[in-house]
């Protein structure tokens, strides 16, 4: 091969070497951002469809949350309506001091 073709191939090549060695050294990233975007997209889907949505996107904000805040923050705020939830139903299904046994 000649030098000119030697310095063709290697600019072709060029663009395609960075973006190997970017999803080699970011591979995990890679992957936890497409497994928990697609939880929490399979889950936006199941809201409007029969299936466990809320808990999807739970998973898919519990995924996301291992790399980014924004997700880790959202997780926090679904806990905590989720015990203000569970909270607010268990006071509703015990009876009143006055109320009789049903």
């Amino acid at each position: 091969m000649s030098p000119a073709a030697r310095q063709i191939v290697r600019w072709v090549w060029f663009p395609f070497r960075v973006t190997v060695r970017f999803i080699l050294r970011n591979g995990k990233r890679l992957a936890v951002s497409v497994v928990g975007f697609v939880l929490l997209l399979a889950g936006l889907v199941m809201m409007v469809t029969p299936g466990p949505g809320l808990l999807l996107i739970i998973a898919g904000l519990a995924v996301l949350g291992t790399e980014y805040v924004w997700a880790q923050r959202l997780l926090n705020i679904a806990r905590t309506r989720g015990q203000q939830a569970l909270t607010k139903v268990r006071r509703r299904k015990e009876p009143a001091p006055g109320d009789p046994p049903v």
